[in-house]
């Protein structure tokens, strides 16, 4: 069974874009022509230096295609699919422009899809090429050179000529055509054996299903390992334990292949290593299978080969075998699954290095994200009862106090507080209702103390916390966020969505900044009325903050949990998986990119910014900015660029960080029209210190900045948008400061769009 909307997972942009140019690249180019927008990242000022251009026209695409080959001086790939083999042996132009570039000594690789229909046409192809390779599913067209890259725009016409062609010569497109097509060539087979297995009639059946019987998939898994020639495994801990147990014989037999360079070897990623699975995976690198840690773990357990994968989004537990299995043996899967992989092997920590951080007490922080309201409630009494030092609970309604002291909440924190002298700090709405029972709990100690040993609660207007999670803290180092989907239950359980565990220290630290704040803003419970005014005042910061995070971690968090639920469910087609996880991986960026600005505010107001300065060409940062723009968004404006190499030593990913946050914003307020990056370099006398300096400019034709902005444009929440959390640009500046430049943003002079631009010291030999 076929399904070409299975699975898509884009661990990365390559993977993203490898998709493009098997699904879609020539809608791709040919809507980013005709729209004008600079293909595919920016539009050189100078055309004699190098162009970008849509060929129209079949004799003009015949034309460019036999000047490809004549300007070619050393090598010429070609990807193209089951139709094009017979014209390029049936047009005559091609052909001898084929054996012209053979004669000259120019190395040619061809990759197709060999059929029994182009098999005669494919086997002449033979001996003019260099090479010729087999790639099942091939959807695209288009060669590049060392110089030149050219896209006919036409998919399955049989002996029909393109009518448009895509055609670049600048370096950067050239470059990533190349990978692309290197990406392909070393997943493809070769000719002659595509072709013995045609002409025997014994060409392989290709095919996806699904697994639901244990003995199918234990066997299936067998079969699997004994043909392979590398197994690359991407498991949690369940996985792990399964695999130590059920096949370790197999596993040590290839291994033994390895040994004897009869096979790859074994290669596996997880975020499974901990205290408690050290030894395991220690035996396991012993028996020279490479590991390495991630952080980020895909919403599934997977194994591949160079022939098949297998894949179950179950957790298997203590080393359960899976109920049901995903196994494919179609290439386009195949190599997804193995670049999914790559990715996150090249992003991974070598466990030997994972171990040591174990074994020396490093704390690495996690973050688990609980949809069960029952898990949430057992976790909570769990984190509380173990509590050493300290405990800080903010409750947002009068009805989140009284749910949770009905549970036993606030009596464990109560004998904390007496047994073991934690000291325990409440931050509640003052209600009547619960005037009394605050009272019983902080009438035990002294007279008129108001607090039980280290007991005390302090009240703030349920209108300035204005938010629907329960915040607890113990020991500055463990949080729990518990958000309220109806309040009006009596009942814990019935009244928690969602909840976020995390025991990172950056993620922790910055909500006790936040309680703490609104504690020392906050006066003890009898004198609350005279702090109410001065309150609300110095309050509004924190209130703005909560909110916003709230709102922005709800809005990604839900969407993943309600499509986890259906894939776990089993009650969509596999023609929907595609959507769902495509839908999951994309909200569970945007919560990383959310968690990232967070912790970069806490770093940058902590004063704890470090950068890791490196020399690097600012052009490269540039283009690569406008390249994400461009993919990820349907752009009805220009972006313009002249490249030019400076040479800065800064933080590179720092600075890309800056370039793309202001990029962002100029697409955000511009509707149409130009956005326009400059680079100078400043040399003026108003520079203090005599250095040079760099000066990196957005200039956009949008509805510039409001009046009501300009004074507060780089803090906190400035920002009148209903999208994003308003934090770019604070940042951007905290970055920019810490590298001892400048940063500013002006309206334009014309009255249409604002201009940002920050400036960077330059090296002394500039």
């Amino acid at each position: 069974m076929r399904s070409d909307r299975l699975w898509s997972i884009s661990a990365h942009n390559n993977v993203l874009r490898y998709q493009l140019h098997y699904y879609s690249s020539y809608i791709l180019y040919l809507r980013i022509f005709e729209q004008h927008i600079v293909f595919p990242l920016i539009r050189p000022l100078n055309p004699d230096v190098a162009r970008s251009e849509l060929i129209r026209g079949a004799k003009r695409v015949i034309a460019a295609e036999v000047a490809f080959f004549s300007k070619t001086k050393n090598k010429a790939d070609t990807y193209m699919n089951y139709t094009r083999p017979p014209l390029a042996i049936g047009l005559e132009p091609i052909k001898k422009a084929f054996l012209d570039a053979k004669n000259r000594g120019v190395h040619l690789r061809y990759l197709t899809e060999i059929t029994k229909d182009n098999l005669p046409y494919c086997k002449e192809l033979m001996e003019i090429v260099y090479e010729l390779r087999h790639l099942d599913g091939i959807k695209g067209n288009f060669m590049v050179s060392e110089s030149e890259y050219i896209a006919p725009l036409i998919l399955f016409e049989h002996e029909k000529i393109a009518p448009q062609a895509a055609y670049s010569n600048i370096k950067e497109v050239v470059e990533h055509e190349q990978y692309i097509f290197d990406n392909f060539w070393n997943k493809a087979i070769s000719a002659q054996e595509r072709i013995k297995e045609i002409e025997e009639g014994r060409a392989i059946h290709y095919e996806t299903k699904i697994l639901r019987n244990q003995d199918e998939i234990v066997n299936k898994i067998r079969d699997m390992l004994q043909t392979s020639n590398e197994l690359l495994v991407c498991t949690r801990s369940g996985g792990l334990r399964l695999g130590y147990e059920r096949f370790l014989a197999l596993g040590k037999e290839i291994l033994a292949k390895s040994r004897r360079g009869k096979h790859k070897g074994i290669r596996l990623v997880t975020a499974a290593i901990d205290r408690d699975s050290v030894e395991l995976v220690k035996i396991l690198l012993d028996m020279e299978i490479q590991i390495r840690d991630i952080k980020s773990m895909p919403p599934m357990n997977f194994s591949v080969t160079n022939k098949e994968v297998h894949a179950t989004i179950e957790k298997m537990e203590g080393g359960t075998m899976a109920q049901s299995t995903l196994v494919s043996n179609e290439p386009i899967y195949v190599n997804h699954f193995h670049s999914i992989f790559e990715e996150l092997w090249k992003d991974g920590l070598d466990a030997k290095a994972r171990i040591q951080n174990i074994e020396e007490g490093v704390d690495i922080g996690d973050i688990e994200v609980i949809p069960s309201s029952s898990r949430a409630r057992e976790l909570y009494l769990d984190i509380v009862k173990n509590a050493q030092k300290e405990i800080m609970i903010m409750f947002p309604t009068t009805n989140a106090f009284l749910r949770q002291h009905k549970i036993g909440t606030v009596q464990l924190a109560k004998e904390a507080a007496r047994q073991r002298n934690v000291k325990v700090r409440i931050l509640m709405p003052k209600h009547e209702s619960t005037e009394q029972l605050v009272r019983s709990l902080t009438e035990e100690g002294p007279p008129h103390s108001h607090h039980i040993y280290n007991f005390d609660v302090r009240h703030i207007e349920q209108a300035i916390l204005d938010t629907h999670a329960t915040i607890l803290l113990v020991d500055k180092k463990l949080s729990l966020l518990m958000e309220i989907k109806d309040d009006s239950k009596t009942t814990f359980d019935e009244a928690i969505g969602l909840s976020t565990y995390s025991n990172s220290k950056a993620g922790v630290l910055s909500y006790v900044a936040i309680l703490e704040s609104l504690w020392q803003q906050t006066e003890s419970y009898e004198d609350l009325t005279k702090a109410h005014e001065q309150l609300r005042v110095s309050a509004k910061a924190q209130k703005e903050f909560i909110n916003i995070a709230a709102h922005e971690l709800r809005t990604p968090i839900q969407p993943i949990l309600g499509l986890s639920q259906i894939l776990l469910s089993k009650t969509g087609s596999i023609e929907q998986y595609d959507e769902l996880l495509d839908t999951i991986n994309r909200n569970a960026k945007r919560l990383t990119r959310l968690t990232d600005d967070i912790l970069d505010i806490a770093k940058i107001e902590s004063k704890s910014l470090e950068l890791r300065k490196q020399r690097f060409n600012l052009k490269d940062i540039v283009i690569n900015a406008m390249d994400d723009i461009i993919l990820s968004k349907d752009l009805s404006v220009q972006l313009l660029y002249e490249p030019q190499n400076i040479i800065l030593e800064a933080d590179k990913g720092r600075i890309s960080q800056v370039i793309s946050n202001l990029l962002s914003n100029a697409i955000k307020f511009t509707t149409e029209g130009t956005i326009l990056v400059s680079v100078e370099k400043d040399k003026s006398s108003n520079n203090n210190n005599n250095n040079k300096e760099i000066i990196v400019s957005v200039k956009d034709s949008g509805q510039g900045i409001d009046s009501s902005i300009l004074p507060r444009l780089f803090t906190k929440f400035a920002s009148k948008s209903y999208k994003g959390t308003g934090l770019g640009l604070f940042i951007s500046k905290g970055i920019i400061d810490a590298h001892g430049g400048k940063i500013w943003g002006e309206n334009n002079p014309d009255g249409r769009g604002a201009t940002f631009s920050f400036s960077l010291p330059l090296e002394q030999n500039q």
